[in-house]
């Protein structure tokens, strides 16, 4: 479902009583604050085990104020457990978590400074959009002085106020996300952690969501979120952290990991039609490239251009390989994940 609605934006007041700006119009995109750097979410040495799963394994990972991390990896790497252990949900088996300089498991009144958005839907559907934020403030410990005004900022900010008294049912799946998110942020949080926030809603919608979260930046909360959109991914995070297995494997700035990985060369992706033998795989190994799939999809960094593409293609047919796509393109963060871990990120 496409949404007609467009987002409309009134100021929003900060903890600190300083009001929030509007929300720019798409051609006029926020700009993030530039402060000095203040570390408002620490974690050290996290292990956590489930069953014979180690979810966690000697995680490192802090996040800023005014910083929105993207965590990425593939399912079952433990993305969901750190969240639930960063929020205080789940207790760690060792390590250390440090919320705005509490621990969030042990010090229930730091979590007043924590907005977590789960990635199923966590609204009431037979509550309208008011009800529903009315109910979340109230649970949040917003005074019942400053509810009122804090509800219809909301609304306001997330586009919603034409469907203030709907229940939130009938709204659209990126309406529920954006009413799930301002749910969130009713009691004025530092620190806001998101699993899977634009999972399940049209491309539109999804654009609407992260300009929430743009602007939720340059207004200096720190943003830590999972999600298996890439190309979102690259296009607004601040920082990536690469999670296989329990362990972050990269962190950097989307730029710098693509550069570390490619060295400023065009990444060359191939697909084969079965799993080669072991002289053209020993071949496919000599161009350094990985193999992803199974050893079907191959992919690494390349000289050249589009012109060496059937010189290339000849090779690989000499040595008894038959492709089903040879790519050549401009090297992004699905490159690092092929290479990383030999797979590719699945909703």
């Amino acid at each position: 479902m496409v949404e007609s609605a467009t987002l409309s934006f009134r100021p929003l007041t900060a903890r600190n009583g300083s009001l929030i700006s509007s929300m720019p119009s798409p051609e006029q995109p926020a700009t993030p604050a530039h402060a000095p750097a203040q570390r408002l979410l620490d974690i050290r040495s996290a292990v956590k085990t489930l069953g014979n799963w180690r979810a966690l394994d000697s995680v490192d990972l802090y996040l800023n104020a005014g910083e929105v991390m993207v965590l990425l990896g593939p399912n079952g790497a433990g993305k969901s457990t750190l969240l639930g252990s960063a929020c205080g949900r789940i207790a760690l088996d060792s390590g250390s978590v440090s919320l705005c300089g509490q621990n969030p498991r042990t010090s229930p009144e730091v979590r007043s400074r924590l907005g977590f958005v789960p990635q199923h839907l966590a609204v009431y559907p037979h509550l309208s959009v008011r009800e529903n934020l009315e109910v979340f403030g109230r649970m949040m410990g917003v005074a019942r002085a400053d509810l009122d005004e804090r509800v219809e900022e909301a609304m306001s900010w997330a586009g919603l106020v034409g469907r203030a008294d709907d229940y939130s049912g009938t709204l659209s799946g990126g309406m529920r996300r954006r009413l799930n998110i301002v749910a969130s942020l009713l009691h004025r949080p530092d620190v806001l952690l998101l699993d899977e926030p634009t999972v399940g809603v049209d491309m539109g919608a999804r654009e609407r969501i992260h300009e929430m979260l743009r602007r939720l930046r340059a207004d200096g909360l720190a943003v830590l979120l999972t999600t298996h959109d890439l190309t979102q991914a690259e296009d607004m995070a601040d920082s990536v952290a690469f999670m296989v297995n329990g362990k972050i494997r990269l962190r950097g700035t989307p730029e710098k990991l693509i550069e570390s990985e490619f060295n400023n060369r065009k990444e060359l992706k191939i697909v084969l039609r079965d799993r080669p033998g072991d002289s053209a795989r020993a071949l496919l190994q000599s161009l350094d490239l990985k193999p992803a799939h199974g050893q079907v999809t191959w992919t690494g960094p390349v000289d050249g251009d589009s012109a060496r593409m059937g010189e290339l293609t000849a090779r690989l047919e000499r040595a008894g390989l038959e492709t089903a796509e040879v790519r050549l393109r401009e090297p992004c963060l699905e490159g690092v994940l092929l290479r990383l871990t030999g797979e590719e990120l699945r909703a």
